[in-house]
């Protein structure tokens, strides 16, 4: 067993050993512990076999050099012969090599300068080559910064352009072209804030020169408006004298001075004729454009320039505060606004896309918004007609100079509707005033004709058309006063102003019409009816006056018809058009008389209380005077010459006027009857009362204003009379047999005022009882009264359950 193992371990360290022999140093290590993790004492037993194996091979080397050493030895000898004649041979070489550099030394000298000079000439020609390619480098950036210095600005970028793509690429290698390449885009940056602020510089300018700008588009617009208006007269008259031609066109017949008008205003249009190209200079904006087209920043450059229009549109629409003052200030305002949309209108035209009409059209929209806003509030302070009259006007030419440039106005012609309403409030304020002032001079008294000139510039002003007027002798009356011509002339001055405002608004002849006769009757039933009604209520106009504004009146209600044929004439509209709107002058003038009628009624009633406020009574006396009262007397004298005046009013009004008199004057005598503070009334006062009620008769008996059928105006007393006569004829048997009866004497005496008055007399019979008590017809009469009394109280009784 131990030799078996013995054995095994002998082969495995054999084999161990073939592996050290053959394989490569670097792999030793994991043989080697192989022989560590053998048996215990492994390692000694190989050692012995390395050694053994090294014994080996040291005889084998050892037999190896015995082999070789005498050919070895031969060697070294034949060496060392050999090293004598190499020293030699050394020798000799050097000395060769020495003749030889010595003789070569000058050819080397040449030849090095040959060389030299091939690599100059080398380096000379790759140097021309490289400057021919750099000298238009040099040169195309020189060009860039000459068109700088000179603001050619797109021109410098193109040629950087040029150079960048083409030229740089060439000789990139070089250093100055790495900094021509980093200066190119700064130069780039330089020319875009150049040209920003150019077109900084241009905004500004045309902030300045757009109320110029708009000025010049709104004159050129206006002369070709009053030139169409001239053609559009002439064509319409169809006078051949002699032929006007402008601008080649043929305008029709004109007189003398339409044609030297025209001339006038060609010569003067041909001098001041300027274009926003005159006065402002678009290359900046054409030339920052293309810039920044260029750069690739186009949409930048659009954004801000309209960013910035926007902005100045924003200021050009704010006005001043104080407008509506003056025309220059619409004007001015109007100027900066078309100024503006004539410069958008440019460059919408000029360039490609830098602003769309999309934009214009969002701008327009935006400022005719706010511009009708501004109208609105500042025309509402405008009291003055003129002055709307001159902004109408400005605001025809706006509308139409914008229109011409393709912007809608329609909406501009809607708020001139809103406007000539206010025009018209304007001028009904202004001819109230000039109604107030002819009301306030006129002396209410007929006119006078002294000779015939007199009597036609009369008839001339106020269409009057009298026959018999015309037959009377002069001098003659006419039956209105001054203030009626003045009245009528101021219809026309408000007609014809009416008409300006209608003029230029594109509106048909008929709506025209219509507006001027509206405008009419507004003047008619609200400003002339205002006027008359406050006039016939103050104070100072007394009952001549009033009978005289009726009177006028009436002749200016007669006139109405020569105003409507007036406007038919203006406006060539007929007046049997289906919706022509007719003027409502009867109902004015009606009302002013109705009112006028009703003020005379009051105004005599109050004069009849001022004369019964001077009666003074005396009502314990016992016997009457014998004749009326004085304050009656005069009362009556003053109510026939009022009547007198009456003649010239329409009849019905001097009959009701004359009724309401005597009907006011019996009321006002009976309520003195009546009266609480008049405590007692005698029969003498009775009787000196009944003197007063029979001049009353009298007065009504005589007619003093004809036209009354029969008694009638006597009726306005018999309340009066029927009481008098009762208390005096002492008839209360039949008073209070036939009461109630339609038959009845005393038909129209109450019961309650008969209890009054008798009342009254009782008292003062009770006074008196004393010194009668004795008289036996005193006593009865006293019995009498109360049993009277009683049976009146019954009745008044009767009458208030009844009730």
């Amino acid at each position: 067993m131990a030799e078996a193992e013995g054995l095994e371990t002998a082969t495995e360290h054999e084999r161990i050993l073939q592996e050290i022999e053959s394989t490569d140093a670097a792999c030793v290590g994991p043989t080697l512990r192989s022989v560590y993790d053998d048996q215990p004492n492994a390692h000694k037993r190989f050692m012995e076999k390395l050694e053994a194996r090294i014994r080996n091979h040291d005889r084998e080397i050892e037999k190896m050099c015995n082999f070789h050493h005498q050919g070895f030895v031969d060697a070294i000898t034949e060496l060392l012969k050999v090293r004598s004649n190499a020293g030699k041979l050394k020798v000799q070489v050097t000395d060769t090599n020495r003749r030889l550099q010595d003789a070569g030394k000058e050819v080397i000298n040449q030849s090095e300068e040959v060389i030299r000079c091939r690599v100059h000439q080398r380096n000379i020609a790759i140097t021309v080559e490289k400057l021919q390619l750099c000298l238009p480098v040099l040169e195309m950036y020189s060009k860039v910064r000459e068109q700088m210095k000179a603001k050619r600005y797109y021109s410098a970028l193109k040629t950087m352009e040029l150079l960048e793509n083409t030229y740089l690429p060439q000789v990139y290698q070089y250093r100055f072209c790495q900094i021509m390449t980093e200066n190119i885009p700064r130069l780039r940056e330089e020319i875009k804030e150049i040209s920003m602020s150019d077109l900084k510089d241009f905004l500004e300018s045309i902030r300045k020169h757009s109320d110029k700008i708009g000025e010049m588009a709104m004159k050129q617009s206006q002369q070709q408006r009053i030139f169409n208006s001239v053609v559009k007269k002439q064509t319409h008259n169809g006078n051949e004298r002699k032929l006007y031609v402008a601008s080649g066109a043929v305008l029709g017949p004109l007189d003398a001075a339409t044609s030297e008008q025209l001339q006038d205003e060609e010569e003067e249009y041909e001098d001041e004729v300027l274009t926003a190209q005159d006065l402002v200079d678009f290359s900046p904006v054409y030339r920052c454009l293309h810039i920044y087209t260029i750069l690739g920043d186009r949409e930048t450059f659009e954004n801000y320039y309209r960013r910035q229009r926007r902005k100045q549109a924003g200021l050009v629409l704010q006005p001043q505060s104080n407008m509506h003052e003056t025309v220059e200030g619409y004007r001015k305002y109007f100027n900066q606004i078309v100024g503006f949309f004539v410069v958008e209108d440019h460059i919408l035209h000029a360039t490609q896309g830098l602003v769309t009409r999309a934009f214009t059209d969002e701008l327009w929209n935006m400022a005719l918004s706010k511009i009708i806003a501004v109208l609105r509030t500042h025309s509402s302070y405008c009291t003055d007609p003129d002055l709307v009259l001159e902004l109408k006007n400005l605001i025809v030419v706006y509308a139409d100079t914008l229109q011409g440039y393709g912007f809608p106005v329609s909406r501009l012609f809607d708020l001139l509707l809103e406007i000539r309403d206010q025009y018209n409030e304007t001028l009904l304020k202004k001819w109230a005033v000039v109604f107030r002032e002819i009301f306030e001079s006129d002396n209410y008294s007929p006119i006078p004709a002294a000779n015939e000139e007199e009597y036609r510039m009369i008839i001339s002003r106020f269409p009057f058309h009298d026959t018999e007027l015309e037959k009377q002798p002069f001098p003659k009356r006419f039956p209105v006063s001054q203030s009626v011509p003045e009245i009528y002339k101021e219809f026309k001055e408000f007609i014809y102003a009416s008409l300006k405002f209608s003029e230029s608004l594109h509106r048909s002849s008929t709506e025209i019409d219509d507006m001027l006769r509206k405008s009419t009757n507004l003047l008619l039933t609200r400003t002339l009816s205002g006027c008359l009604q406050s006039l016939i209520k103050k104070q100072h106009i007394g009952l001549t006056e009033l009978v005289q504004i009726i009177i006028n009146t009436t002749h200016l209600e007669q006139a109405c018809k020569y105003l409507e044929d007036f406007i038919t004439n203006i406006t060539n509209v007929s007046p049997e058009t289906v919706h022509t709107t007719r003027l409502y002058g009867l109902s004015t003038f009606k009302d002013a008389r109705h009112a006028a009628e009703g003020e005379i009624y009051t105004k005599l009633n109050s004069k009849i209380d001022e004369f019964i406020q001077l009666a003074d009574y005396e009502w314990t006396m016992t016997e009457p005077n014998g004749r009326a009262s004085g304050y009656l007397m005069d009362l009556i004298n003053f109510l026939r010459s009022t009547f007198q005046v009456f003649t010239h009013l329409p009849g019905k009004v001097a009959q009701t006027a004359c009724m309401s008199a005597c009907k006011h004057l019996s009321t006002s005598m009976m309520q003195m009857l009546l009266d609480a503070d008049v405590k007692q009334i005698s029969m003498g006062a009775i009787q000196q009362f009944n003197l007063d009620v029979i001049q009353c008769e009298l007065f009504a008996s005589s007619e003093p204003v004809p036209g009354f059928q029969g008694d009638t105006l006597q009726l306005a007393f018999i309340d009066l009379r029927q009481l008098l006569d009762l208390f005096m004829v002492w008839d209360w048997s039949t008073y209070l047999a036939d009461y109630g009866q339609a038959t009845s004497k005393y038909l129209r005496v109450n019961p309650n005022t008969a209890l009054i008055l008798l009342e009254k007399m009782k008292d003062t019979n009770k006074k008196n009882i004393i010194f009668s008590q004795f008289r036996k017809n005193d006593r009865d009469k006293q019995k009498l009264i109360e049993t009277v009394v009683k049976q009146l109280r019954s009745l008044v009784n009767g009458m208030s359950q009844h009730t």
